[in-house]
C-alpha cells in the first residue's frame, strides 16, 4: 500500500476535485448521472467533513463523511442499527482516480473518515450500487457488514431502479443492538 497525503478537504481544492471526479466519471460512471454543479454535489448540505488524498498538486481522491437524519432512513436500515441513539454518519462522495486505484487509497481515505466518525461518537454507515463490484469488494475486505439492500429511487447505468446496498463499519458492527450479520 502506497502511502499519499490525506488531508482535509479545503475550497481551494474543489477545482481540482472536479477534475479528479470527472475522471473517475468517463472511467466508470460515478456518479452515474453527472451533476449540474459537481462542486456543489461534492459538498452535500448535510456534510460534517472531506477529505482529499493528494500526489503533488493532484487531488487522486476524495471522501466525504455525512450525517444524516436517523428519521430519514429506511426503516429496515434503522431496525439494522440497532435504533442508534449516536448520531448516525454516512461516508460519501468516495472515489479514486483511475491511475491510482489498487494501492490503497481508498482504504486510507476510509480509515480517516471512520477516526473522525469514532471521535465524534458516531455510528457510521455507507451504501454502494449493486454493480459497483470493486468498492464491494474493498468494503467487504476491510470488515464492513452488509444490513440492508433495497431499490432506489435513482436510476442506475442500464436504466432500471439501482439496487443498494447498505453497510456499516466494523466499529458499528461492534455496537450493542446493531444487527449487522441479520441480512447476510
Amino acid at each position: 500500500m502506497e502511502t499519499s497525503l490525506i488531508r482535509r478537504r479545503t475550497v481551494e481544492d474543489l477545482p481540482a476535485c472536479v477534475d479528479a471526479l470527472a475522471t473517475v466519471h468517463a472511467s466508470g460512471r460515478y456518479p452515474v448521472d453527472w451533476p449540474a454543479d459537481p462542486a456543489r454535489w461534492l459538498t452535500p448540505s448535510h456534510l460534517v467533513e472531506a477529505w482529499v488524498a493528494v500526489e503533488g498538486l493532484d487531488v487522486v481522491g476524495h471522501v466525504g463523511l455525512s450525517q444524516l437524519d436517523a428519521a430519514t432512513l429506511e426503516p429496515s436500515l434503522i431496525e439494522a442499527l440497532g435504533m442508534p441513539a449516536a448520531p448516525v454518519a454516512s461516508i460519501t462522495r468516495l472515489f479514486v482516480t483511475p491511475r491510482r486505484r489498487g494501492r490503497g487509497q481508498a482504504a486510507q481515505l476510509l480509515e480517516v473518515a471512520c477516526e473522525e466518525a469514532a471521535n465524534r461518537g458516531m455510528s457510521l454507515m455507507l451504501d454502494v450500487s449493486d454493480d459497483g463490484y470493486a468498492a464491494i469488494a474493498l468494503y467487504e475486505s476491510l470488515g464492513w457488514r452488509r444490513v440492508v439492500t433495497t431499490r432506489a429511487d435513482w436510476l442506475n447505468a442500464a436504466g432500471e431502479r439501482a439496487l443498494v446496498h447498505y453497510y456499516v463499519s466494523p466499529e458499528t458492527a461492534r455496537k450493542p443492538g446493531c444487527a449487522a450479520g441479520l441480512y447476510e
